[in-house]
């Protein structure tokens, strides 16, 4: 047993002492043919575990200059999250995606994927990034929770220099209180039509209250100017705090200051963000601990 070449094999791909030794057993010693013998095994190991729910993991964020990417990295339990390993393949997924951009991101890093869930045991999924562009004259900042569970990137257009410090409040807002869309006309109008029915309904029922409980049937105009008042009153309160431009900024909070009037104080506009939480839309599997554990023990 050749100890060097098992040490030279681990450092090579990151995989366990035991696999390594398998696989040059399995190649008569030979590296290259144990190296992909090794990347042929991580492939069957990941395609094993693919189906596993991955609902941990990180965010990664990096800013340079004018542009901005953001990634979103998962996997099974976040004590692998925590892994020093699992955290350079979200920062190498970043760059590789500020760098040449967020389409075929997974594709590219499918290799690397593969041997990290190899050596770590679980299921990787690089779900999804993005990458926003500022115009010439814009600004492109970026905020990350200390948790790296969720984080916004904001393109702003216009503004003096004092705009940067504006748009890094903006990004911490947005992660916070997770606007839908920049402006009320951004809401589109699938979303506005089945608000407005929930509206319906519930004025429907208000106003049947009000009428059982008045001495005298209220005049079926007035019923009407009521349900309509509810409706509308409801909708553009839900169009007000679906949009970035028309909340408070929070972190000027006791003062109330809306985000539009601070962005046109500086003859700055907002192009458009980015937010990421970590296992957001993932239907997560309820898993019974004890029984797994007898099924690896049995």
């Amino acid at each position: 047993m050749d100890m060097a070449l098992i040490k030279e094999l681990r450092e090579r791909t990151g995989v366990g002492f035991g696999d390594c030794k398998k696989a040059l057993v399995e190649a008569d010693w030979d590296m290259d043919r144990a190296v992909d013998i090794v990347r042929l095994q991580s492939g069957a190991k990941a395609a094993k575990k693919a189906d596993r729910t991955a609902a941990e993991g990180l965010l990664g964020l990096k800013v340079d200059g004018d542009r901005a990417a953001m990634v979103e990295v998962n996997v099974e339990t976040d004590f692998a999250a925590r892994n020093p390993k699992f955290a350079a393949f979200v920062e190498r997924a970043v760059t590789t995606a500020l760098e040449d951009g967020a389409d075929g991101l997974a594709e590219a890093l499918e290799g690397e994927r593969q041997a990290l869930v190899q050596e770590i045991g679980e299921n990787i999924n690089v779900r999804r990034a993005t990458r926003l562009d500022a115009e010439p004259g814009g600004t492109v900042v970026g905020y990350l929770h200390m948790d790296r569970k969720s984080g916004t990137v904001v393109v702003l257009d216009g503004g003096r220099d004092d705009a940067v410090d504006l748009g890094q409040d903006i990004a911490m807002h947005v992660t916070a209180m997770r606007p839908l869309v920049v402006s009320p006309e951004d809401v589109p109008p699938e979303v506005v039509a089945k608000e407005r029915a929930i509206y319906e309904e519930q004025a429907a029922e208000e106003v049947a209250a009000k009428q059982s409980q008045s001495k005298k049937p209220l005049a079926p105009e007035v019923v009407e100017r009521i349900a309509t008042g509810i409706v509308t009153g409801r909708v553009r309160k839900f169009l007000a705090e679906s949009s970035l431009l028309e909340q408070d900024l929070v972190t000027r909070l006791p003062a109330k200051v809306k985000i539009g009037k601070l962005l046109k104080d500086l003859d700055a506009t907002c192009e458009g963000f980015a937010r990421f939480e970590v296992g957001e839309g993932i239907d997560r599997k309820d898993e019974d601990f004890a029984a797994e554990v007898r099924k690896q023990l049995g």
